[in-house]
């Protein structure tokens, strides 16, 4: 009888210890579930160098949430193409996203495009014919003379299809009040753009220093050389002088009228 007994207790043992423990259902229908695509991630590792990391427009590529494209839009249907297809034409390379990562994008764009339409005081309230009321040729006219943008600027280099990356209010916006380089900071994985404001520290043994203005307080001037060195001195050591083209735009504010502003902005519409 103690034998049986033992058999019984040892059969019971092995079943117990080859069976597999049970797999919870709510943990195997989480594994078996595939990841949600994180929009905000993949449109910021794919596209935010050039369309920002917001989507608000960056270093070469226009403002998505001001986009005639995105705001006819159907659940990718004309987001897609591009993405997949590129517009080499513009710079833009085709990307392979797989078809959740691109509806994931598509839902951040719009997203963006709701969140940036629902501030106060947002610029799509002034639309681009509000702004195309001027003149071209008069507007090149004064571009290329009285106001004098052709000393610093050109139509086929720097601001070739700058149309294409501000509509509307934001390029006459960007034209009226540029943002000082040294006072943009790069997106993330983006290159530290040049500074066009250039400085000349002259140092008491009466030797001069120049190069791009790197920063500038109360107390310090420093600027990066040629070579790509970084310099600086105290303010109250040195005598020194700075030359930044943005203020030539400060200077022209008074001067401008609004027939000028119009002629201006209807020209600077056609550099795509």
């Amino acid at each position: 009888m103690k034998a049986v007994l033992l058999a019984v207790v040892w059969a019971g043992t092995v079943l117990f210890a080859s069976t597999p423990a049970p797999i919870p259902q709510q943990a195997s229908a989480a594994a078996a579930r595939p990841a949600k695509a994180d929009g905000q991630a993949i449109f910021t590792a794919q596209c935010g160098f050039c369309h920002g990391r917001e989507a608000t427009g960056g270093a070469s590529g226009p403002d998505l949430t001001d986009s005639e494209l995105v705001e006819k839009d159907v659940n990718g249907n004309l987001i897609g193409p591009v993405v997949r297809g590129g517009r080499p034409e513009k710079g833009m390379p085709p990307f392979a996203l797989s078809d959740p990562d691109l509806k994931a994008v598509v839902a951040y764009v719009h997203e963006r495009k709701k969140t940036v339409d629902e501030k106060p005081g947002r610029r799509r309230k002034v639309t681009v014919e509000d702004i195309s009321t001027g003149n071209v040729e008069a507007g090149k006219r004064y571009f290329d003379g009285a106001g004098g943008c052709a000393k610093c600027h050109s139509a086929t280099k720097d601001l070739a299809g700058v149309a294409s990356r501000y509509r509307g209010l934001a390029l006459m916006q960007r034209m009226l009040y540029p943002t000082p380089q040294n006072a943009v900071q790069p997106a993330e994985g983006e290159k530290p753009r040049p500074n066009p404001a250039k400085v000349t520290v002259t140092l008491p043994s009466g030797q001069t220093v120049t190069g791009s203005l790197a920063h500038q307080d109360e107390f310090t001037i420093a600027l990066r050389d040629a070579s790509g060195w970084y310099r600086s001195w105290p303010t109250a050591s040195v005598k020194y002088t700075i030359d930044d083209p943005v203020t030539a735009h400060a200077d022209q504010l008074p001067k401008y009228t609004d027939e000028d502003i119009h002629n201006l902005v209807a020209y600077l519409q056609t550099l795509k």
